[in-house]
């Protein structure tokens, strides 16, 4: 069996939208920031990084859920978490991501704060 392979994800500029999609492993249909692929894939995050470029406080909200949607009891990181003026928020541990999960969300200011991640990719 093959190893996953390392990567990195985004950034992406987080809007007022809390309905964004941000991330979702492809299918052979393609999914959200990344390619279609002959096969279906998976994610397993291990950093998240939410950076705030402004100099105000900024928040933000992630959920892992159905594409579009932030259903309550769906929140993984931050529920109107702050991020410091000029500063960045750093998670890190273990989320796993098949097919039918959505990673979405957004900030309560707009365009202030922007999503990276890292962690690996793999193929079912």
């Amino acid at each position: 069996m093959a190893a996953n392979k390392l990567v990195h994800f985004g950034p992406v500029a987080l809007t007022t939208t809390l309905t964004t999609n941000i991330l979702n492993p492809g299918t052979t249909t393609g999914g959200v920031g990344m390619p279609a692929t002959s096969t279906n894939t998976y994610f397993v995050l291990r950093h998240i990084r939410i950076v705030n470029k402004t100099g105000s406080a900024a928040t933000f909200t992630l959920y892992l859920g159905a594409t579009g949607a932030n259903t309550a009891g769906t929140e993984v990181i931050g529920t109107a978490l702050s991020v410091a003026a000029n500063s960045a928020f750093d998670w890190y541990g273990i989320l796993t991501m098949d097919v039918a999960d959505f990673l979405v969300g957004g900030s309560g200011t707009a365009t202030a704060l922007t999503f990276q991640a890292e962690g690996e990719i793999g193929i079912r």
